[in-house]
């Protein structure tokens, strides 16, 4: 008799605890299959140190197929769901097309970056949901300081040194702490003009930082904010976003090139794309985790509205706590579905919460006891690794060379402004050159798409004195031939002409004919402002907010 198969689609807290669970329960009587864009777990609440060069990207990541052993890894991204044929078609990394067939569904596939109808946010903006993201934050922050304290212009240093994160919630909040402990340290070495530091900006429209958590650690947040020079605006937020900089809801002009969105998250569209019962963009189910009608699939994370039993009528928030919690119920009552065990109806009850607020500094209360100071931060420190599902011994090394050893400011360069666009249903993976267009699915699973003409963020022009940036675009890349620039084409060691496959010939250069070669069709020159940006699913919704 064969095995049934069990097909995971998402590797995030709850996609991860399911598998982990499973594994374990099932001891090889049934098959598990993860299917996930990345052959990585993500720990997020640490993302921000890895932006502020605390951590090293890697020691953020857990290994699946490290982790997993009992587990199948699928390298794709899903595309369309046939509920009635039980069927999965994904697209994997290098454009090709895949079927996975399932008995038991389980769909974590997580969640995007919140958008809202703000003019320019979209382009100039960037999200925070992903390594790319953290890493090209990390560049960018550090070129602006660079770029600030070289230069004689004191309105082109103000604005290159203004950062503006807008959400005052866990990460936003996080992002702007931890962002000010690391300028402040790049201009101890790199001083800036007489009497300028760095300066970042924190923005919401609710009444106070953290509004979901209590309000002591509200204030013990807003004080460590407040005292280390941030500028905390609360009632505010942006009303446009230009290259230039951000025009906000209380009518002042920001000069800046920086603007960090951090606004919240929205459920990953293939949850929409199913034609099932939703609630705001999330997929009802029922207090099993099942989705009514469809016992053989299963929801949980931030793609799943369940239940909150502890308060009747509403539904548990997406954060990594429940989604975690949820993984855990979700294998006991898939093992429950072919005969194993008793249903569980999930149910919670918080333990506490930690913020992390950088150096020793953090908000926390454990059980109830509210902490500030050295010891919230040594507790926030002690439950990340406890809750970390690898990479302890790393993360606490880094954790110790960064309170001995000053941190390297300096760019690497692999992340792009053009490879994190706010607007993607996948900011776990950067786009890149020469990158398959079968990365954005299609209905069918496999569909190839072409890139968009003049995205946001794209190549400054060339031969740009120092590297500075392109006109009008904030924070862009240093221009080619420059230091720290790309290779120039044609060039040894450097890179093939954009949007051409990697090992093909880049465009212009003879074949065995002696002929030029021709893009392929349908596809734009390449050029300084054609860049591989972002390409919309055309199997799910675009945007917006439920």
């Amino acid at each position: 008799m064969s095995r049934p198969r069990i097909v995971i689609v998402g590797a995030g807290f709850a996609g991860y605890r399911t598998a982990q669970i499973l594994s374990r329960m099932a001891r090889g009587r049934a098959e598990i299959v993860m299917l996930n864009p990345t052959d990585y777990f993500l720990y997020l609440p640490l993302l921000p140190q890895v932006a502020a060069g605390i951590l090293e990207p890697r020691r953020v990541t857990v290994s699946l197929s490290g982790t997993l052993p009992e587990v199948k890894l699928v390298l794709g991204e899903a595309g369309r769901i046939d509920l009635d044929a039980r069927q999965v078609h994904y697209t994997g990394p290098e454009g090709e097309g895949g079927t996975l067939s399932y008995d038991r569904l389980v769909l974590a596939a997580g969640s995007v970056n919140k958008l809202l109808p703000i003019p320019g946010v979209a382009e100039h903006a960037h999200g925070f949901r992903g390594l790319p993201e953290a890493l090209y934050l990390r560049d960018h922050v550090t070129r602006q300081v660079e770029l600030a304290a070289a230069t004689d212009d004191p309105k082109r240093c103000a604005s290159r040194c203004t950062f503006v994160v807008v959400g005052a919630g866990y990460t936003g909040t996080e992002v702007a702490a931890h962002g000010q402990l690391f300028t402040d340290a790049q201009v101890a070495k790199q001083p800036l003009r007489t009497g300028m530091r760095p300066r970042w900006i924190l923005l919401d429209i609710a009444e106070r930082v953290l509004p979901e958590l209590d309000e002591r650690l509200s204030r013990t947040a807003d004080a460590v904010l407040r005292e280390r020079g941030v500028d905390v605006r609360m009632g505010t937020s942006v009303k446009e976003a230009t290259s230039d900089g951000v025009l906000l809801t209380d009518g002042e002009f920001v000069d800046t090139r920086t603007l960090v969105w951090c606004v919240g998250v929205r459920p990953d569209p293939l949850a929409e794309s199913l034609g099932l019962p939703m609630e705001r963009g999330r997929l009802l189910v029922d207090p099993h985790l099942q989705v009514p009608g469809r016992p053989e699939v299963f929801a949980c994370g931030d793609a799943a509205a369940v239940p909150d039993l502890e308060n009747p009528g509403s539904y548990t928030p997406m954060t990594a706590q429940h989604a975690w919690r949820q993984g855990k119920v979700c294998a006991h009552n898939i093992a429950a579905s072919f005969g194993d065990g008793e249903r569980q109806a999930y149910r919670h009850k918080d333990l506490g919460f930690v913020v992390d607020l950088g150096g020793a500094k953090a908000a926390a209360n454990p059980l109830g006891v509210n902490l500030s100071g050295v010891a919230a931060g040594a507790v926030t420190r002690g439950y990340h690794l406890a809750a970390m599902p690898g990479n302890r011994v790393r993360v606490a090394a880094d954790w110790l060379l960064d309170a001995v050893l000053p941190r390297q400011a300096v760019q690497l360069g692999l992340v792009r402004s053009w490879s994190v666009p706010l607007d993607t249903a996948s900011p776990e993976v950067a786009r890149v050159p020469g990158r398959p267009l079968g990365d954005t699915p299609s209905p069918g699973g496999a569909g190839p798409a072409d890139p968009a003409r003049n995205q946001p963020g794209g190549e400054p022009a060339k031969n740009q004195p120092g590297g500075e940036p392109a006109k009008n675009q904030p924070g862009g890349e240093p221009a080619r031939n420059q230091p720290g620039g790309e290779p120039a084409r044609n060039q040894p060691g450097g890179e093939p002409a954009r949007n051409q496959p990697g090992d093909e010939t880049a465009k212009g250069s003879p074949d065995a004919g002696g002929k030029p070669l021709a893009p392929p069709p349908g596809q734009p020159e390449p050029g300084p402002d054609v860049a591989p940006g972002p390409v919309r699913r055309t199997d799910r919704p675009s945007q917006g907010d439920a």
